[in-house]
This record gives C-alpha cells, sequence and structure tokens, in this order.
C-alpha cells in the first residue's frame, strides 16, 4: 500500500505525515489493519527496539475535585462508587510506588485530583517524591497535579521530580464540549511550564469520548507541535456515573488505527498505552505492543487493569522485554528532553492550523455503528491499592 510505505519512510526520517495521510489510517478497513499495525511497527522499532517501558500510578489522592471534565469519575457531581480519600503521606505513597517498581515499573506516576496543587500541596508532593527516591533512586517520578502556578514546576523539578504529566485530551475546537471549568489554553500553558523548568513533559489524549476521526488528528498534531517526550494514549473508561458512561463506540481494530496513527505523526517519542487498554482492545492488546512502547502496569486512578503477571506475561509472549533501569528510554537525538532541531515539527503541525467541525467522520461513526455490545463487566472500580488496605495490583 502506497500510503504505508510513505507513512514508513516519513517515521524513519522523523518527518511529519499530512493531514490527509493520518486521516487516511484511521480510514483503513479491517482487512489492512495487520498491514497498518506491521507498518507503523517497523517505524517503533527503529527508534525503540522491541524495549516496552513500565509505568506505575499511585492517585495521591482521590475524587472530590472540583472541575467537570466529562471523562473523569472524579469529576464535581460525579455519581460513580469511586474510592475517595485525601492525601496520602509520604511514607504511603512511597509504599505503593515500592510496589510498582518490584513489578518492573521504571516510572512512578503520582496523580492527584484538583484544578491545580497550592504552594503546600507541592510541598507535600516533595516530600514524597523524596521518600520515593530514598528508597529507589533510580525510579523516574512524574507529577500529575492539573494546573501549574508560575514556579511551581521548578519546584518540583528541584525536589526532584523528572516528569510532569498534563494531557491535552481532545482537539481544541471540541474542547469545551468535554470541560468547561478550564481551558484547552491552560492546559497547553502548565505543559509549557513544565519544560521551562526542565522536566521531561508527558501529554497525551483520550480517544472514544464522541470524537471525529479530525478531531484525533487534529489532537495529535498539536501534540507533535507542542514536543512532549511521552504521549499517553487513553481508550475512554465509561464509567457508570459520568457523563460519557453511554460512549461504547470504539472496536479493537479502531483502537489499534488510532495507536498507529499516533506513531506516524509522533515516530521517535514515548507512545504510552495508557487507560482503557483492557476495556476495549481486550484480547488484541499483543498487537498493540508492536504500536507503542509503554504501558501502565497493573490499576489505574479509579478501575482496576488487568492482573500485573499478565501484563508481563504478554510483553515476553510477544516476543518484547521489559525496558530495564539503566536503559535510556528516548533515542539519542532527543537527550531524554525535547526535540533536536532535525526533527522540529513543520509549521502544518500548528494546532491553529488544524480545525474541525467536531462532527463525527463516516469512519468514526462506523466504528461506533459496528462496537460490540458494551462491555460494561470488563470496568470495574478499583477496590484495591493505594487507599485501601488490601495489596496493589503490580
Amino acid at each position: 500500500m502506497d500510503l504505508l510505505n510513505t507513512l514508513v519512510e516519513k517515521g524513519l526520517r522523523r518527518e511529519l505525515p499530512s493531514r490527509e495521510e493520518a486521516l487516511a489510517v484511521l480510514t483503513t478497513s479491517d482487512d489492512d489493519l495487520l498491514e497498518v499495525v506491521a507498518a507503523a511497527g517497523k517505524v517503533r522499532r527503529q527508534w525503540f527496539g522491541r524495549r516496552v517501558k513500565l509505568n506505575y500510578l499511585v492517585n495521591l489522592k482521590s475524587g472530590l475535585c472540583p472541575e467537570d471534565c466529562s471523562y473523569c469519575s472524579q469529576r464535581l457531581g460525579s455519581e460513580a462508587g469511586i474510592l475517595k480519600y485525601t492525601w496520602l503521606k509520604p511514607d504511603e505513597a512511597s509504599k505503593a510506588a515500592a510496589a510498582g517498581v518490584a513489578g518492573g515499573a521504571k516510572r512512578v506516576c503520582l496523580v492527584a485530583s484538583g484544578r491545580g496543587p497550592t504552594d503546600r500541596d507541592v510541598d507535600r508532593v516533595s516530600k514524597t517524591i523524596g521518600a520515593i527516591k530514598e528508597q529507589n533512586a533510580d525510579v523516574e517520578v512524574c507529577a500529575c497535579l492539573g494546573l501549574l502556578s508560575d514556579g511551581q514546576a521548578e519546584r518540583l523539578k528541584a525536589a526532584g521530580a523528572d516528569a510532569y504529566n498534563h494531557n491535552l485530551n481532545t482537539s481544541e475546537s471540541t474542547y469545551g464540549d468535554i470541560t468547561t471549568t478550564h481551558t484547552y489554553a491552560d492546559r497547553v500553558e502548565t505543559v509549557r511550564h513544565a519544560q521551562g523548568a526542565g522536566l521531561s513533559a508527558c501529554s497525551g489524549l483520550i480517544a472514544g469520548m464522541g470524537e471525529s476521526d479530525a478531531d484525533l488528528v487534529d489532537v495529535v498534531f498539536a501534540l507533535r507541535a507542542l514536543d512532549p517526550d511521552s504521549v499517553p494514549v487513553n481508550f475512554l473508561i465509561p464509567v457508570e456515573g459520568t457523563p460519557l458512561a453511554g460512549e461504547w463506540n470504539l472496536t479493537p481494530q479502531r483502537a489499534l488505527r488510532i495507536l498507529a496513527m499516533v506513531r506516524f505523526v509522533c515516530p521517535d517519542v514515548e507512545v504510552r498505552l495508557a487507560g482503557g487498554r483492557e476495556v476495549h482492545l481486550r484480547t488484541m492488546q499483543p498487537l498493540a505492543l508492536h504500536l507503542v512502547n509503554s504501558i501502565f502496569l497493573g490499576d489505574y486512578l479509579t478501575t482496576e487493569g488487568q492482573e500485573g503477571k499478565a501484563d508481563l506475561d504478554m510483553i515476553a509472549d510477544a516476543g518484547f522485554e521489559v525496558e530495564g533501569a539503566g536503559t535510556a528510554t528516548l533515542p539519542e537525538h532527543r537527550g531524554g528532553g525535547g526535540c533536536a532541531s532535525a526533527c522540529a515539527p513543520s509549521d502544518s503541525a500548528s494546532s491553529d492550523s488544524a480545525s474541525s467541525d467536531g462532527a463525527p467522520s463516516d469512519s468514526a461513526a462506523s466504528a461506533g455503528a459496528e462496537a460490540a455490545s458494551a462491555r460494561t463487566d470488563l470496568v470495574t472500580v478499583r477496590r484495591r491499592g493505594a487507599g485501601t488496605d488490601l495489596a496493589p495490583n503490580a
């Protein structure tokens, strides 16, 4: 297929595809799916070999968020029956993190619900980072605390944080349909705060919220322009009690096409398979390893994931290997930080040049129509790990 040959060549050169090419990946047929995966797999192996980086989430504070993000079970007015607790103490968070590290996680992601941290919150998280680093000096720590104010990213960096996560989630043109209590621009500003402080930026998206193909391409092109080191791809987990509980419009095949498109647009960054993989990819998860080079181990913030041992078995059985602590995740030309000038995105990658009317495209609508019956049986609220007396899943 000429399209795939072109995309592979561009990916190996770190060259940005056109919007038309990215959209075309999303409209390929199921009959061509293995060819799409094989093509994107060539790009993945060029920059990351067969390594899979493991990441582990620790939910420092769960529920009672004042923001109204429609996809989130911790949102303002959520009726989801999730765990709700205030800040974990540093030793509690360190103990939770240690379970993930013991399971093979190279990075620990410290997450707290809320609009953004107060200065007192930054002090609290700084102590937690210190406790984790004292126990596991080589582990990477990524903080995800919401919108950052001036100086907060620098304080987290000084405390030992390696990275900061703040996702764009969806396209700028449809962001207001998902969240009204903050803006898309607020999110972009926070990612830039993190980069300016020398933190490795982590920013991604959520697919499956009813967006169009154009929306997906818009947000991924915007991410390419923003140039984070890590791009997590989440698939909506439709939790009962949230406004998007009825959004069951992804098939495993569409999820794989989305991951392939992200890899072609962001060839040399850490593409992380994040929340919802078990719910939407199901038995096709191993195929996704040919597209992504990073996954979360164990459970998510408020829902349970696949058993940690099953994750490790899946990686080994698919012929991949867990990335060790002493191995650099990013290619040498990225230097663990921002892109070198050789891979700077072209002007066409600007989010301003990528607009969408937000209407579902034919392929998105078709995927929704063909999606399997809602697999609510695969959505399990987390009742173990942080905030409980039960052992975590790692």
